[in-house]
């Protein structure tokens, strides 16, 4: 190969600076940004919550704290138990924890407990044709 053809291949293989094409406007896209939840629990601190995990666990307690992650710490804790013969089926019956710490990745519903109250369910009805 000339000599030409050589200084032509090294100019290629040497990388750039500036990302090539559009240069600053790509770069300012991909600049980490804060991530914001959707969920602020900060509201909920010192008040009571009903936590339901994954697995089927549902706790109860009052949220003292909480982070990005969704990883929460509970004072005052009770789990719900679930039924013997359906697994599926939380009872009345508790038993208390105290203080925990649940790790986000388990955590699938965290709901207050103002104005939380049972209602029928609007499906049993169609259930018994």
């Amino acid at each position: 190969s000339t000599k030409k053809e050589r200084k032509k291949e090294s100019r290629m293989a040497t990388p750039t600076t500036g990302g090539g094409g559009g240069g600053g406007e790509q770069q300012k896209q991909h600049t980490p940004q804060h991530k914001q939840t959707v969920l602020d629990l900060g509201k909920y601190i010192d008040k009571g919550v009903r936590v339901k995990l994954s697995g089927g666990r549902e706790v109860e307690g009052i949220l003292k704290g909480f982070d990005q992650l969704l990883n929460l710490v509970l004072d005052e804790t009770k789990e719900y138990l679930r039924d013997v013969d359906d697994p599926l089926r939380i009872t009345d019956e508790t038993r208390k924890l105290g203080l925990i710490v649940t790790r986000g990745t388990s955590v699938m519903v965290v709901s207050p407990l103002d104005g939380l109250k049972e209602i029928e369910n609007p499906f049993a009805a169609a259930e018994e044709y």
